[in-house]
């Protein structure tokens, strides 16, 4: 036997007598086999769900709620509900060394904990991908590593919808895992349907969804998302490859600033009255959107001597861009007209001001 200049697969050299053959055959046939396989080693792009290490966390590392509907979570990641129940999500690590994938060290996984239920009540895990174009019409493989409370059973959708103003949304279904209390990799082939025919609309997404059991209380920890085109589940990886870009594809649909002092500063601007200014907010990534709402906490407006609590904080859609954010943000009273403000923390560590431009 030889050895390929590149690979160093095991091949037949001109000393191979006939009956091995086969052997030497099947062993080059297997090598080349895992050779493809692992091509998706380290290959960005591959992977278009963002986000599927859990490695980013902006709007903080713990969620509860209890009404129904759509709660992100983790970077990119929401929970969707019907029902009334309650729910626990949260940023768990992992021990060095003990990640469920060898050659891949993550350091995070999402713990989704359904402590209870009542009524035809359902919940799931899902992220939207933009552009229902994605891999429609093409085979694709759903992949991911999981492990429960109990063994359970978790089933996988595929929707694809098609917009404001597009046609009705499709879902296919990726089939059921047996969840059990350890760390395994599951995986669903799936069928995309064509987009042929369709009306699309704005801001249209292809959605993946994990749901759990309908009416159980059930904890379940998953980590390793990766969707791929092909009917195969190669090695994970992050949808870009690197930590910085990964990043940057989390903040063009949500961008949270949190300065890690109690007074940081996070924008500035002018007092159009004494109880409201306008403030500027540099956006570090070219958003999907003009973002559409702003969330915050504990700020205050300082002008250099005086700070006054913010109440209000909406987004300026008149003069917003998805890379440059204004804020009108209000007080109860006491700043003084045309008077220049900087908009920081209100002495916590806590205070933050986040976009969204989700789908």
């Amino acid at each position: 036997m030889a050895t390929s200049p590149n690979y160093a697969w095991a091949e037949p050299d001109n000393s191979s007598l006939v009956k091995n053959g086969a052997q030497d055959i099947r062993a080059l046939g297997d090598a080349i086999d895992t050779s493809v396989w692992n091509i998706g080693f380290g290959q960005a792009g591959k992977n278009k769900i963002i986000n599927g290490d859990f490695g980013f966390w902006q709007r903080g590392t713990t969620l509860t709620y209890t009404s129904s509907g759509l709660n992100y979570l983790a970077d990119r990641f929401f929970s969707w509900t019907i029902g009334t129940l309650n729910v626990t999500v949260s940023q768990q690590a992992f021990t060095a060394g003990t990640a469920p994938v060898a050659g891949y060290e993550g350091q995070y996984f999402l713990r989704n904990a359904v402590t209870s239920l009542s009524g035809q009540s359902i919940q799931a895990v899902g992220q939207r991908i933009e552009d229902v174009r994605t891999f429609a019409n093409q085979t694709a493989t759903f992949s991911f590593w999981a492990k429960a409370d109990a063994s359970r059973t978790y089933t996988t959708r595929v929707v694809q919808n098609f917009g404001s103003g597009g046609s009705s949304e499709v879902a296919t279904s990726a089939g059921s895992h047996s969840v059990t209390t350890s760390w395994q990799r599951f995986s669903a082939t799936v069928a995309i349907p064509s987009v042929s025919g369709k009306t699309i609309g704005t801001s249209s997404y292809l959605m993946v969804l994990l749901d759990g059991p309908s009416n159980t209380a059930n904890t379940l920890d998953t980590w390793g998302w990766q969707l791929e085109y092909g009917s195969k589940a190669t090695p994970f990886e992050t949808a870009t490859g690197t930590y910085a870009t990964e990043l940057a594809a989390c903040q063009r649909y949500y961008f949270r600033s949190t300065p890690s002092s109690s007074f940081g500063w996070l924008g500035s601007g002018v007092a159009q009255s004494t109880t409201v200014t306008s403030m500027a907010v540099t956006l570090p990534s070219t958003m999907r959107i003009v973002p559409t709402s702003v969330d915050f906490s504990t700020l205050s407006l300082v002008d250099g001597v005086t700070a006054t609590a913010v109440t209000t904080c909406t987004i300026d859609s008149n003069v917003t861009s998805n890379n440059f954010g204004v804020v009108t943000a209000s007080v109860a009273s006491g700043l003084t007209q045309y008077r220049p403000y900087y908009l920081r923390q209100n002495s916590s560590s806590a205070g933050f001001i986040g976009f969204s431009a989700e789908l």
